[in-house]
């Protein structure tokens, strides 16, 4: 089956930057919390629950938004994406931002030494990968770089198999997507084999454990943080040979 190519987001990359900046998909129905509305609540949250400032958005789209606001506020924040025309359109739309994302394609490992990163962002991007890859490589490679006690954020399409549904947001006529659906507690298992634990919600209005919602086309997603523990000595993948530590 084969999932949505890179091509869809090299055709469609300013479109979907345009969504992103704009925040027209960015907001959350039917979901699980009240206090889950949308990006925004997730993004303000990662960061109080981060052990320091030094974060990574792994697959951070079109103009890499979220890498630009965290910068703005002050964080040391990085972006990866598969699609060169993807980080070219956030460069040009964020030049201050510019050696700060690279192409980068998340089914290989990450340019990144161990431990350089207190917070990862993973949003909607296993969607677009066979669980085999995401099990063996994308999820190892994330948490390798999450540092001791530091927090992964991962969003998915939540569900078994593939599906394929219309997205209107890319032209006048429906587009057919196809997505691969994740279970939420397999994710969980592979992601406590590598040393990362959920983060439950401390109180009722507090954002935490499983969290789910409908997009706008609509799909139901999951999405949940777990932390690595600040006493991980097990393996994840070896070493990569790539550019070496976020700078700092």
């Amino acid at each position: 089956m084969k999932f949505d190519s890179l091509d869809f987001y090299r055709e469609h990359a300013s479109r979907y930057s345009n969504l992103s900046h704009e925040f027209t998909h960015s907001l959350y129905t039917d979901s699980s919390l009240t206090g889950l509305t949308g990006d925004m609540d997730l993004l303000k949250r990662i960061v109080k629950l981060a052990p320091g400032r030094r974060g990574l958005d792994a697959g951070c789209g079109a103009g890499a938004r979220d890498v630009h606001l965290l910068n703005a506020w002050g964080y040391q924040a990085y972006g990866v994406d598969a699609v060169e025309e993807n980080v070219s359109l956030a460069k040009s739309l964020h030049p201050e931002i510019a050696d700060l994302i690279q192409v980068v394609d998340l089914r290989e490992p990450l340019p990144f030494d161990d431990a350089s990163f207190d917070f990862v962002t993973c949003n909607a991007v296993i969607q677009h990968m066979a669980p085999q890859t995401t099990e063996q490589t994308t999820l190892p490679e994330l948490a390798r770089v999450l540092a001791p006690d530091g927090v992964l954020q991962l969003m998915f399409k939540v569900g078994s198999g593939v599906v394929t549904v219309g997205d209107k947001a890319y032209g006048s006529q429906s587009v057919a997507r196809t997505f691969q659906l994740y279970s939420e507690y397999r994710l969980l298992e592979v992601l406590k084999e590598l040393g990362c634990t959920l983060v439950e919600a401390s109180g009722k209005e507090e954002l935490g454990g499983l969290m789910y919602f409908n997009d706008i086309k609509p799909m139901r997603h999951c999405v949940f943080w777990v932390r690595k523990s600040d006493s991980w000595s097990g393996s994840t993948r070896p070493t990569t040979t790539g550019a070496g530590r976020a700078k700092r």
